[in-house]
């Protein structure tokens, strides 16, 4: 269950309370039974790594991209069977 952090309007009180979704959200004070408002706080998730990034998956901007095709380049030319030989003639 989410866990939502609420501060009074009156006493400056700040606690968390574990709810459900389903549930109201509280409205009085446990301290000197002001009025809440929730607080809203950045979240603690980040994401790292590859395609997480608009531009991750844009072609030709990098050097990842032109370094591996050229290396795809050379691996073709050099792996070229050789031409097979003419049939003698008899």
């Amino acid at each position: 269950m989410p866990t939502y952090a609420y501060a009074c309007t009156s006493c400056d009180h700040a606690f968390d309370a574990v709810q459900s979704f389903s549930d109201d959200a509280l409205t009085l004070c446990p301290e000197c039974g002001g009025g809440l408002r929730k607080q809203y706080g950045s979240i603690g998730v980040t994401f790292n790594g590859s395609g997480f990034y608009r531009t991750d998956s844009r072609s030709g901007g990098g050097e990842k991209s032109s370094s591996s095709a050229s290396s795809k380049t050379e691996s073709s030319t050099s792996a070229k069977p050789a031409p097979a030989a003419a049939p003698a003639s008899s």
